[in-house]
């Protein structure tokens, strides 16, 4: 699929008001909600087979709808067990073929935690395996983008920097930037304009203004501590500055797909297309 020529909103997941609870309904709710994108949330489990990813796929080309997906949850590619670190790309793996098959763009994960390793061994660990499992992909002819997110708690490997530096040095990987987990990982700052066009600076000085073409970003309201996030919020329940983060996306002409992670799905991307649209 074509990169988009504009921000697209969208949902983590099939929006809550869709009638037909499947990815195909989904689809069709965000369409008829006049949003333009969804991520498939293979979170728990990878839970489309072939031919109902293939299903996905030709009716999100028949709604002009974009998809995305999140990988599972249980993913840990610096973990201490060689065991588990197979298992975190046999997931990573499974959930790009599906994707692929229900044509979406990117597929987004958290890479792993640092554990008692250092945040370089750490980086270097986690290089090692993106690297075998693009090589995988690439074999079976699967050019999905693996998009390791930023994470909202220190204890995560998926700083800003680290996941840009990553995807500077291995092609076939880019950044999901997920704003509210820098701005919870930050302890409370990455919260104003001129912090988001900081990160918009830093992502370009990396990657190019290619990059700011081709986004695939998170936004949510967030609840944090000290030691990073907390859940998820209602964008107008949070401190989260989203409308500073939309003036930034604008001003550097960033274009791909924004989707929602809030507890009301619809109501709050709904916020952001409207409030961005206004802007």
């Amino acid at each position: 699929m074509a990169k988009a020529e504009r921000l697209l909103f969208g949902t983590a997941g099939i929006p809550i008001s869709a009638r037909e609870p499947s990815t195909a309904g989904g689809i069709k709710r965000v369409r008829e909600l006049g949003l333009d994108a969804m991520e498939l949330e293979f979170v728990h489990s990878v839970n489309l087979s072939e031919a109902k990813a293939k299903d996905a796929k030709r009716i999100s080309e028949e709604e002009n709808v974009r998809l995305t997906c999140h990988g599972q949850y249980f993913i840990n590619l610096n973990a201490v067990e060689r065991e588990k670190i197979e298992a975190s790309a046999k997931r990573i793996a499974n959930a790009a073929k599906i994707a692929n098959f229900a044509g979406a763009s990117s597929i987004t994960f958290h890479a792993g935690f640092y554990l008692k390793d250092s945040p370089e061994k750490t980086y270097s660990n986690i290089k090692e395996q993106l690297g075998l499992i693009l090589a995988d992909l690439k074999n079976s002819g699967n050019k999905i983008v693996l998009r390791p997110e930023t994470t909202g708690r220190a204890s995560q490997f998926g700083s800003l920097e680290e996941l840009l530096s990553l995807s500077s040095e291995i092609g076939g990987v880019l950044p999901c930037i997920d704003f509210s987990h820098l701005h919870a990982r930050s302890g409370g700052k990455i919260n104003s304009e001129g912090e988001f066009r900081q990160v918009l600076e830093k992502s370009e000085k990396f990657l190019g203004k290619n990059f700011l073409g081709n986004l695939h970003c998170h936004v949510s309201g967030i609840d944090y501590s000290a030691k990073g996030e907390r859940r998820h919020l209602l964008l107008d329940e949070s401190d989260f500055k989203y409308k500073a983060l939309l003036l930034a996306l604008k001003e550097f002409d960033c274009r791909g797909i924004i989707i929602c992670e809030s507890p009301n799905l619809e109501g709050d991307a709904l916020l952001l297309k409207k409030t961005f649209e206004k802007i």
